[in-house]
């Protein structure tokens, strides 16, 4: 399945200190053991919705990565970055 990403995206997360690479963000998803967990803000609702999950790089680098799944089509990235304190512990719990 492809990974997709805007150059708006794509700059976000080259400006986060510290930077989010694609290649990391492919390390998390094959890395992922959890499940995917639905955002369910009403500010984040999105058609169809936005699913996330935390998982560590290959090197170890926990993050949260945020995206949408077009079925059959491809994973639309929204975000990835170093998840708080508050984001670990609901997915510990619910992931």
């Amino acid at each position: 399945m492809a990974l997709l990403m805007s150059d708006g995206v794509r700059q976000k997360l080259a400006g986060k200190h510290p930077p989010v690479t694609e290649k990391e963000i492919l390390e998390a998803f094959e890395n992922r053991k959890g499940k995917l967990l639905e955002d369910t803000r009403a500010d984040n609702r999105t058609d169809p919705p936005t699913r996330w999950f935390i998982a560590p790089t290959d090197v170890g680098r926990l993050l949260k990565i945020a995206f949408i799944l077009k079925q059959g089509e491809c994973v639309i990235i929204k975000t990835a970055y170093d998840p708080n304190s508050e984001e670990l512990r609901i997915y510990k719990k619910y992931g």
